[in-house]
């Protein structure tokens, strides 16, 4: 299963009354440190298609989520489980910390 494009419209559903926890990638397309993240959450995605979801959100489209959640810079990954945040990492990050980070709230 490859990343969800998330958006106001689906947040609720694929996000909040998930059953399995949501990594969220807040990103725009003219974002660097976002392209080079990109195909480390593709990854993720596939390598745990079972047990996580990989969601991505277009600041510049969805200003409504980047304001709901305060995304200052980016990228900002989000953990969701049960409907909260419950990790949060502003950043490039090397795959084994997002992973650690994801697996840290199971």
């Amino acid at each position: 299963m490859a990343e969800l494009k998330i958006t106001a419209a689906n947040f609720e559903n694929e996000v909040l009354h998930s059953d399995k926890p949501v990594l969220l990638d807040f990103y725009a397309d003219w974002c660097g440190p976002c392209k080079m993240l990109s195909p480390i959450l593709h990854e993720l995605a596939e390598e745990k298609s079972g047990t996580l979801k990989v969601g991505k959100v277009n600041v510049d489209e969805q200003m409504e989520l980047a304001m709901r959640f305060q995304v200052s810079s980016i990228p900002m990954l989000v953990v969701f489980k049960d409907g909260k945040a419950v990790a949060k990492s502003v950043g490039y990050r090397p795959k084994a910390e997002i992973a650690a980070m994801v697996e840290g709230v199971k």
